[in-house]
């Protein structure tokens, strides 16, 4: 991608572990997500990372409950992000209730982790026909790979057939293993000398530092996830008044270095036009 690849900036509102004590403003209803998403699309975000939450403020993968927040969300803003679920398990789920979920929801967008997945108890033949799945109902995917070995093992089974041809998107994940789980710009490089296929990629990062990593990324030709999934805070690490104010930060770093922001239209023909 070249340094004017318009970028995808996505937002992660509010994650699978934050309670409401962590930030007042963090959104975990249908409501509340809904009103966040308008915010954030208003502050250059293209696509929105959704996870809900149970009756009881638990991650959950409920197909009713993602129906909901969908609804209220696309009554919101219409057609104007693109509205990606996630299938983290979260260490409440299993690799098999992940996959029905999505096939239940088929969801425009979805995100799977591959360490998730890849599991002896699935099987390299049920990821591979879900992989052909997702590839032959046309959901754009995003690939979340935590370090090096897992875009090593992605490779692999790309390179075995295991894993179809299709417009993968990629999440390289930085610092989620580093101490106090925080990341530096230093974390990407790992995953850039490793990556060499033509796949798309996005970053998110955690702590005051996810500013300087998505600008590192957009310098790059990469994409961005940023919100309160990993990051409460400003550049200057102050408290940030909403997710809003995170893709804010974003964007003004996009234009800084003198790249457009892609538009969920922008996604949408990149990543799910026929083929």
């Amino acid at each position: 991608m070249t340094a004017l690849d318009p970028l995808i900036i996505t937002v992660a509102p509010n994650g699978a572990y934050k309670q409401a004590r962590e930030h007042p403003a963090l959104p975990l209803t249908p409501q509340a997500i809904a009103r966040e998403a308008a915010r954030c699309r208003d502050a250059g975000a293209a696509m929105l990372h959704l996870h809900i939450r149970d009756a009881d403020g638990r991650h959950s993968l409920d197909v009713a409950g993602y129906r909901a927040a969908l609804d209220a969300v696309r009554a919101a803003v219409g057609d104007t992000l693109v509205l990606q679920v996630t299938s983290e398990a979260a260490g409440r789920y299993q690799a098999d209730e992940q996959i029905a979920m999505v096939r239940s929801l088929r969801p425009e967008a979805v995100s799977v982790a591959l360490r998730e997945l890849d599991q002896p108890a699935l099987g390299e033949a049920a990821l591979a026909a879900f992989f052909g799945w997702l590839q032959r109902e046309r959901v754009m995917t995003q690939v979340i790979l935590y370090d090096a070995a897992d875009l090593a093992r992605w490779q692999r089974l790309q390179a075995a057939g295991t894993l179809p041809d299709a417009p993968w998107f990629l999440l390289f994940v930085l610092g989620r293993y580093s101490r106090i789980q925080t990341s530096s710009p230093r974390d990407l490089l790992p995953f850039l000398q490793a990556h060499g296929g033509p796949e798309p990629w996005a970053l998110c990062a955690f702590g005051a530092a996810e500013l300087a990593c998505a600008a590192a990324a957009a310098c790059f030709g990469g994409h961005v996830r940023v919100g309160f999934e990993n990051n409460l805070l400003l550049k200057d690490g102050t408290l940030a008044p909403d997710n809003a104010a995170l893709v804010a930060q974003a964007a003004d770093a996009a234009r800084a270095i003198g790249r457009p922001l892609a538009t969920a239209d922008d996604v949408r023909a990149r990543f799910l036009a026929p083929r």
